[in-house]
């Protein structure tokens, strides 16, 4: 393997089958997907530090303020088998860059048993699970699986794992059918499993969105370390607890959801200039979210029966002690609204702090 102070000679030129740039240090499972994308075609090298959202290759330079070391060791973690990799920082025209060179495998590298391959500047998965769709299947599910499909490009990994966990409940909804809606998919099951699955979907639903916050919060922290930065105390114990650096900013984005989890979306998004400044949610949006999370709560907490908090967000709508339920289209609805949530807030955030896309 060639010396990487001698590879930095290349830096500068377009991306290729062989050469990626990101702007800023990805998580680890974003770059242990370009990692086996590369050693699975040809090898290459990642540059981190250099910037070419615009067509121009721009060297930018990395922050100080992480080390990408301990990123790149837990990605190679997530790699079976593990490929040869060297990687090191490198200084271009006076800017701090972080070079990954991988060699090309003799074997397939998998992370999660997926298999990603680099086709020209971009990283395929070669092997997506495939379903074999039913000419039955509910118009509704179509789409929605459509526009998961349809949001996969250029997308951060904290999104890519929020795609991934709606396709497989879909997956699910398309399977069960007799549970979920045996009649109609516009009238709420009778049946007593279909109804305990239904709630436990929902709330798996309205978790992963909670989830994605959290990873996008922690890839601004990542990409932009100055947006960590505020007046809130820590504690030297919260600080201790963590092993690395990284370890600390997951730990605070996943603290920062406090608020959301107690169903204030408006004080999350208040308390997250991050998320608050992308001015992509306005207050109707905020409220549908802030509606949907109280549907979860019921369902996670008071198996779907109406309580006193619940009938403050649906005034005149239920009656207390109801058995709250919600139809297979309904739940369609909910899903698909938050898919385009979560696309506006990616999409934004892509943007405006530069994150790595996959």
């Amino acid at each position: 393997m060639n010396n990487i102070k001698d590879l930095s000679a290349i830096i500068g030129n377009p991306e290729s089958e062989q050469l990626e740039y990101k702007a800023v240090l990805p998580p680890a499972r974003s770059l242990a997907q370009m990692i086996a994308a590369l050693a699975n075609s040809q090898g290459g090298i990642i540059v981190l530090g250099v910037n070419d959202a615009s067509g121009e290759v721009k060297i930018t330079g990395l922050s100080e303020d992480f080390y990408a070391n301990g990123v790149t060791h837990k990605a190679i973690d997530l790699l079976i088998p593990k490929p040869e990799v060297r990687y090191e920082y490198v200084t271009k025209e006076g800017k701090r860059l972080y070079v990954i060179q991988v060699e090309k495998s003799r074997s397939d590298v998998a992370v999660e048993n997926k298999i990603y391959i680099r086709k020209g500047h971009q990283n395929i998965l070669s092997n997506p699970e495939t379903k074999k769709v039913a000419a039955t299947q509910l118009p509704l599910i179509r789409k929605v699986t459509a526009d998961l499909n349809n949001f996969r490009a250029g997308t951060t990994g904290a999104k890519s794992k929020f795609i991934d966990h709606y396709a497989g409940v879909l997956n699910i909804i398309d399977d069960l059918s007799n549970l979920l809606y045996p009649t109609s998919a516009t009238t709420p099951t009778t049946n007593q499993e279909g109804k305990i699955l239904m709630r436990i979907l929902l709330s798996s639903c309205a978790d992963n969105f909670e989830i994605y916050l959290t990873d996008i919060l922690y890839e601004i922290y990542l990409a932009n370390p100055s947006t960590l930065k505020s007046i809130q105390q820590v504690t030297i114990k919260e600080v201790l607890d963590c092993a690395d650096m990284q370890e600390f900013v997951l730990y605070w984005a996943k603290k920062k959801l406090g608020k959301l989890q107690r169903g204030s979306v408006k004080g999350f998004i208040s308390d997250n200039h991050q998320i608050k400044d992308l001015g992509v949610l306005d207050d109707s949006e905020q409220d549908k979210i802030e509606k949907i999370l109280q549907i979860r709560h019921l369902y996670a907490h008071r198996n779907g029966i109406v309580d006193e908090k619940f009938l403050q967000f649906y005034p005149g709508q239920f009656n207390l002690n109801d058995e709250h339920q919600l139809s297979t289209a309904e739940i369609l609805g909910l899903f698909s609204y938050l898919v385009d949530i979560v696309n506006k807030i990616d999409q934004a955030a892509i943007l405006k702090y530069q994150l790595a896309t996959l």
